[in-house]
């Protein structure tokens, strides 16, 4: 009975790290950064800097997928050489 009781309080814990902003979520926080660097709503400035945020966010995005796809391919030596770190 109490490794149930643990396995379930272990599993929610688990579970309540796994959270997912909305956009709406996301465009709050975006704006109150911006916010915090001094940019004033409804200028240029301030297009701007949600602008580069979200294109931050997309260009890391991409670059944790491309990393995700190329983790598990062979390495293919060639001429005997061996990487240092194997």
């Amino acid at each position: 009975m109490r490794a149930l009781a643990a396995a379930i309080l272990i599993s929610s814990a688990f579970l309540a790290g796994c959270t997912t902003i909305t956009p709406e979520e996301q465009r709050a926080i975006d704006s109150r950064t911006c916010l915090s660097y001094g940019f004033k709503r409804k200028t240029d400035a301030y297009s701007t800097c949600l602008l580069q945020l979200e294109l931050d966010r997309r260009a890391e995005r991409r670059s944790r997928f491309e990393q995700m796809q190329y983790r598990n391919q062979p390495m293919l030596l060639h001429g005997g050489y061996r990487p240092l770190w194997w």
